[in-house]
């Protein structure tokens, strides 16, 4: 996870006259936050924002938005099918309000409903809460994590997302090895595969590049504890004692 330059990005969009999408699929829950709202400064010159409860705020999937300045009905203009026995222009309310007529799917759940009863439980104060603890519980993991011989980051994380390579007893010290690559890249799905047959986690891995498998430990959960990090990497230390 990674936040761009937003202001000089909306410097060049507005230069040139060009349309500025913002991807926050991940990074907009952090707008509840008065303490790391900052990293999206410049947001609100966007033309279009994408973002999706059901990631850090971890409402029910699906849950995600199009957000739009555009006043012209450019989504009905784009997506509208025209089908008259499905969206008659004579009913007796607004029909600007029918999704259904702008959107690729046509029908769809009432997803909104779960960001709207879960802000309703939370409140505001709750959710800001929730993007704090994440922010904190994954600064809170990258420190232990730095601490212990046998983990080195892929880079040092913007957000809560912590990508890492676990090295093996058998590999600590041989950095410079023509195989060396090559082998730590196979650690994580053979260390994937030990948690998942135990039982006692899921995490997901990937490379990136030239990068081989590294894990890609996402905090969001609010349930998650500083303890739940440190069995994290007890497990991670456990299952590949022997690699």
């Amino acid at each position: 996870g990674a936040f761009d330059p937003l202001e000089a990005i909306a410097d060049v969009c507005q230069r040139h006259g060009l349309w500025l999408h913002v991807d926050a699929a991940w990074g907009g829950s952090v707008l509840l936050s008065q303490t790391h709202r900052h990293l999206l400064a410049g947001i609100q010159r966007a033309d279009s924002v994408a973002w999706n409860p059901h990631k850090l705020l971890t409402a029910g999937l699906q849950c995600s938005a199009l957000l739009l300045r555009d006043t012209s009905n450019l989504l009905k203009r784009c997506h509208g099918s025209q089908a008259s026995y499905l969206f008659q222009q004579d009913k007796f309310y607004d029909v600007a309000l029918d999704t259904g007529d702008k959107v690729v799917q046509c029908g769809r759940r009432v997803d909104c409903l779960k960001l709207w009863l879960m802000w309703k439980a939370q409140g505001g104060q709750g959710l800001e809460q929730r993007v704090d603890q994440a922010f904190a519980l994954a600064r809170y993991l990258v420190e232990e994590l730095k601490k212990r011989e046998g983990f080195e980051l892929v880079m040092e994380p913007e957000f809560v997302n912590v990508c890492f390579w676990f090295v093996p007893p058998s590999l600590r010290g041989k950095q410079g090895s023509p195989d060396y690559a090559e082998r730590l890249a196979k650690v994580a799905p053979v260390l994937k595969e030990r948690m998942v047959k135990e039982g006692s986690m899921m995490v997901g891995y990937q490379p990136h590049g030239t990068r081989g498998n590294f894990f890609r430990m996402v905090v969001a959960n609010p349930a998650l504890t500083q303890a739940d990090m440190d069995f994290f990497l007890n497990e991670l230390e456990r299952l590949g004692q022997d690699l």
